[in-house]
């Protein structure tokens, strides 16, 4: 048994598609059962549990081979990140306490980061897991491509998307969830002994200035891709709505300035096999207007 949180979301829906085709059995831990529905509709087991409530938690890890932690992302934290503590408290304990035979995490590119940003809600998660008698690996990806989602209705409204990303010639590593999935899924199936790091990016790395010509040809219209000067970025999150947009500058910071990176060197970061040009296709068909 494979217990999966996050199962509703692209990379938890991911991991379990890949697991159910290899004839396992899995445990959709919910939230929502209601929700969750079409998986039990594919022969899954479902638990209830909320990701901060340890007992429920406990519950759902019970008697699972792996499970595999897809921890909730906080965009807009509060200062010192007590929602994100609240979670990893929780896990935490219901790990110690179910004791599954491992565990899968997923974290982030950069979680090695000394400096506070928006991705130090996992660095804490990989400390905290790290200190469990229970074999960890930690996933770290790079930046999804399927955060473009955001960009189509500018790419094709206005021929233009708006990059935090800069400069706009800077490749950055990118991956799409399909393959997030497929990798945590082969992870969980394997046997290793106490705590490891995998770093998983795309077959190739992506530009702002790539990301808008790979628009173009989804789209069959020209896209530019446009600097959002850096000044701007407090006012701007501000007026849409955040009340501490710091981490989330910070974050955009340490992919700019390059010490939100891999870990580990070039020859040991895992590509994965789909392209941006599929993914953006598939988001533009799935946006598109009925």
């Amino acid at each position: 048994m494979y217990a999966i949180t996050g199962i509703t979301g692209k990379v938890g829906g991911a991991v379990a598609r890949e697991l159910l085709g290899k004839g396992l059995t899995v445990r959709a831990v919910v939230r929502d059962r209601a929700r969750a529905e079409a998986w039990n509709q594919l022969g899954c087991d479902l638990a209830t549990a909320r990701m901060e409530d340890q007992d429920s938690l406990t519950l759902a890890f019970k008697g699972t081979e792996a499970v595999f932690i897809l921890p909730p992302s906080e965009f807009d934290p509060v200062p010192g990140f007590p929602e994100a503590r609240a979670v990893i408290e929780a896990v935490t304990a219901a790990i110690r306490d179910a004791r599954p035979a491992r565990v899968v995490c997923l974290s982030t590119i950069g979680a090695q980061a000394s400096e506070m940003n928006l991705l130090s809600q996992r660095t804490l998660l990989e400390q905290a897991l790290s200190e469990l008698p229970v074999p960890v690996t930690f996933l770290r990806p790079g930046w999804f491509m399927e955060n473009a989602l955001w960009d189509v209705d500018s790419a094709r409204d206005t021929g233009t998307i708006h990059s935090f990303l800069q400069p706009i010639d800077k490749p950055v590593p990118m991956v799409a969830t399909a393959d997030v999935g497929r990798v945590a899924a082969e992870l969980l199936q394997q046997s290793w002994e106490g705590r490891r790091v995998v770093e998983l990016e795309g077959p190739r790395r992506i530009s702002p200035s790539e990301l808008a010509r790979t628009f173009a040809r989804v789209l069959g219209r020209p896209v530019r891709a446009e600097i959002v000067a850096r000044e701007t970025w407090n006012d701007l999150f501000r007026e849409q709505g955040m009340k501490n947009p710091l981490p989330r500058i910070r974050m955009l910071d340490g992919f700019n300035e390059d010490w939100i990176s891999f870990e580990g060197q070039p020859g040991h970061v895992l590509q994965g096999r789909i392209d941006l040009e599929s993914v953006l296709a598939t988001l533009v068909a799935q946006t598109a207007s009925p």
